[in-house]
């Protein structure tokens, strides 16, 4: 079996915490300490986040997103397949090695989603762009982390705090939808976008999109 190489590691701002990009012939592999939090054969249940979400705003001529997280390009790559050629995508990544690497080692897996006329990046923390706006976006996807709990980085938490919510909700247009990742369910987050004034549905995804690999969970709320 080909053995795991170490490509770069990359710090977390506002963390102590490293990110380490790994690379088995053409799997590539995020890690955190002991955690994966991604891999490039496992892109289903991101890839939903965008397929969803868009759903819920087909009617939306000329759709603004939100991408918190570039990851390794599985939301934005398929909402991109799934929104029109009059959307616009902006994705936030707030670890600039990351993007790197999306241009760099790991270009094949990106293709040309990056240079798409309709993609914007941002290098920044995603709750600064939410916190900054006022009913800009028709969907704000989040996966920064590993859900609602903040696993790469504590700051991480604030998006999903009533507080952030709240914030979420301004930032969207009427109608816009707030979609969240997460590796597990979470009984504590669905009341709180209840609360939040949301109209929640919550999906359960497996990691493969074929009905395999470990069950995820998507939260899609609506702004009523």
């Amino acid at each position: 079996m080909i053995p795991w190489e170490k490509i770069d590691t990359a710090k977390i701002p506002g963390s102590d915490e490293e990110l380490r990009l790994m690379r088995r012939g053409k799997e590539f592999s995020i890690k955190l300490g002991t955690n994966e939090l991604m891999n490039n054969r496992l892109s289903g249940s991101e890839a939903a986040l965008a397929t969803l979400a868009a759903k819920q705003i087909e009617m939306v001529a000329r759709p603004v997103i939100l991408i918190g997280g570039l990851g390794m390009g599985f939301t934005l790559r398929a909402a991109l397949t799934v929104l029109g050629g009059k959307a616009k995508i902006v994705v936030s990544e707030l670890v600039p090695a990351v993007v790197a690497w999306a241009r760099g080692p790991m270009s094949q897996v990106f293709g040309d989603s990056l240079d798409d006329a309709r993609v914007s990046i941002r290098e920044i923390d995603v709750g600064e762009i939410i916190r900054a706006k006022s009913s800009a976006f028709d969907a704000i996807l989040l996966d920064v982390d590993n859900g609602p709990e903040g696993l790469t980085r504590k700051g991480n938490d604030a998006l999903y705090s009533a507080g952030g919510l709240k914030s979420a909700k301004a930032a969207l247009r009427p109608g816009g939808v707030l979609a969240v990742w997460s590796s597990g369910p979470n009984p504590a987050f669905s009341k709180r976008l209840g609360s939040a004034g949301f109209d929640v549905n919550e999906v359960n995804v497996r990691a493969t999109g074929r009905g395999g690999g470990a069950r995820h969970v998507i939260w899609i709320a609506k702004n009523s």
